[in-house]
């Protein structure tokens, strides 16, 4: 097998392809074009969108071209793959918005020099299709029963398919043979639910143009106890920091189960294989190999400086040394301490819980905790309980826990 397809095997990119012997034989004879595509349906790309561009860079770095394609124009529609229900319908505007928010955080990740590296978008080729003449060209080549015995198909015939939805395969379809035409596109890269759609690209190419191309999927990929990569119970790990900050984004690495850390290691840093194996062996404590993996992502996606002070803001809240002035902080005001603050309103106000109800039964639950002028944590046991001035440390800052994890550094004015 190539050693870039080999590479992307042993690394956790590989779930099916269209002809391994037929792709490897056709990356040994020289680079190829391949693409990735995104609809932005979203107004930030998170962590589980990532995986395709991990493997993106390993194929770029092994002298492949890349192209990463935006769906300005099929997200127009919406992609039914892997959804259980038809997506929300998004304004045009806020569509070409999303499209320019994703590029700029793709381009940070994968560094577009329109060479090795670039963008597009499909709206360029699919926003004036003329629908007869599409029909007749493009979709002439598609058999509805073909379409139909693809899984992602099957699965929502079961909840409501929308014809709308049904055209979405021979527009990702064309958005292949395009980028054939224009860049000599032979290679379409995805997770394993755009298999049928890539799938369809393939055979449509062939039909059209007569020429060879390839498919190649990466596994979806889920936590040890089955949960989505990219979920919590907060929701989804954006990359855009307004939405989840450099701490908390780190702080979701650090915190992955020990059986995850080689796998995330090998998927979702750049680092050897045989580091991420040393780093994981028998022995050694999984923390500093979790402490490892939560920089190496946070400086791809935030920078190292952003990836430093998340390690230094953990340690500190950990006990292990750094910088508290890193930790998640909220601003008080003093009076509010030396009128004797009340713990349900001070854990509500510093954004650990949502409302006083629930900061009223994380103290009841013995999951609050206080620094008393900057020493060791202690226990809030009654909800009705005040915090004076006199917990402030000399700098008038205060730390908070909230279950085994969440930390906030109060500062006051």
């Amino acid at each position: 097998m190539n050693k870039a397809l080999e590479n992307l095997k042993e690394r956790g990119f590989y779930a099916q392809c269209t002809d391994p012997e037929g792709l490897s034989r056709l990356m040994d004879e020289g680079p190829v074009v391949f693409y990735e595509g995104c609809d932005p349906t979203g107004g930030s790309l998170h962590i589980g969108h990532m995986v395709p561009y991990f493997a993106y860079r390993h194929l770029r770095d092994a002298g492949h071209k890349g192209i990463a394609l935006l769906g300005g124009g099929t997200a127009r529609i919406g992609d039914p793959s892997g959804k259980s229900e038809m997506r929300k319908m998004l304004s045009y505007s806020q569509l070409d918005e999303n499209t320019e928010f994703i590029k700029k955080q793709l381009d940070s990740f994968l560094g577009f020099d329109g060479r090795q590296s670039r963008w597009a978008n499909n709206k360029d080729w699919l926003e004036d299709l003329n629908y007869i003449d599409f029909l007749r060209e493009i979709g002439s080549h598609f058999s509805v029963n073909r379409m139909l015995s693809f899984e992602s198909y099957k699965r929502r015939l079961e909840t409501g398919l929308s014809f709308l939805e049904f055209n979405y395969q021979l527009l990702q379809s064309y958005d292949f043979l395009e980028l054939y035409r224009r860049y000599g596109c032979r290679l379409q890269i995805g997770g394993d639910d755009q298999w049928g759609n890539i799938v369809a690209g393939s055979e449509l190419i062939r039909r059209v143009e007569g020429a060879e191309v390839f498919g190649l999927t990466f596994p979806l990929v889920t936590t040890s106890d089955g949960k989505k990569m990219g979920k919590t119970e907060k929701g989804a790990v954006f990359l855009d920091p307004n939405l989840v900050s450099a701490y908390d984004f780190f702080q979701y690495w650090r915190n992955v189960q020990d059986t995850d850390i080689l796998r995330f290691l090998l998927m979702f840093t750049f680092l050897p294989k045989e580091e991420c194996l040393r780093l994981t062996e028998a022995g050694k404590n999984p923390n500093e190999a979790k402490e490892r993996l939560a920089w190496e992502v946070t400086a791809l996606i935030h920078g190292r400086e952003e990836a430093d002070r998340a390690l230094s803001g953990a340690r500190a809240a950990f006990g292990g040394g750094g910088d508290s002035s890193a930790m998640p902080g909220a601003v008080l005001s003093r009076s509010r301490f030396e009128a004797g603050y009340p713990a349900t309103d001070l854990f509500t106000d510093a954004g650990l819980t949502p409302s006083k109800s629930e900061a009223r039964r994380l103290i009841q639950q013995g999951g609050a905790f206080v620094s008393a002028k900057g020493g060791a944590l202690t226990a809030v046991t009654d909800p009705s309980a005040l915090i004076g001035a006199d917990a402030l440390d000399g700098e008038g800052i205060l730390i908070l826990r909230a279950g085994k994890k969440r930390y906030c550094r109060v500062s006051v004015t």
